[in-house]
């Protein structure tokens, strides 16, 4: 079983930047492909971006690529999501997930999740 906790989320003006974390409970976070998602109010939840277990592949959303940037480090159970150049469409509560095997952009492929943390971007 994996705990996940994320952590980062806050308000922060439009252009502005923020790194979400999520720490995982158990040792065997190094086998689990991560990943991002988000979910808006009065819309699905939608793909970010995920990371294969070496963090060797990674996957992002056609809405955040080139602005946000996913990573982990295995030593600390943690991914990362490194958030830059956001915009008011960006504001969702955002959700880490895990999966054992290769990095997925579905969420029905995850099996564990974490609570969720706010990111509002103000224009």
């Amino acid at each position: 079983q994996v705990q996940l906790v994320e952590s980062g989320g806050g308000l922060v003006q439009a252009g502005g930047s923020l790194r979400l974390s999520c720490a995982a409970s158990g040792r065997t976070f190094s086998s689990y492909s991560m990943g991002w998602f988000r979910q808006a109010p009065g819309k699905e939840r939608e793909f970010v971006a995920a990371i294969s277990w070496g963090g060797g592949t990674t996957y992002y959303g056609d809405s955040v690529k080139g602005r946000f940037t996913i990573s982990r480090d295995n030593a600390k159970s943690t991914v990362y999501l490194q958030m830059n150049s956001l915009k008011p469409e960006d504001t969702a509560v955002y959700y880490c997930a895990s999966r054992l095997g290769p990095p997925a952009r579905t969420e029905d492929q995850y099996d564990h999740w974490g609570q969720g943390t706010q990111v509002t971007v103000s224009s």
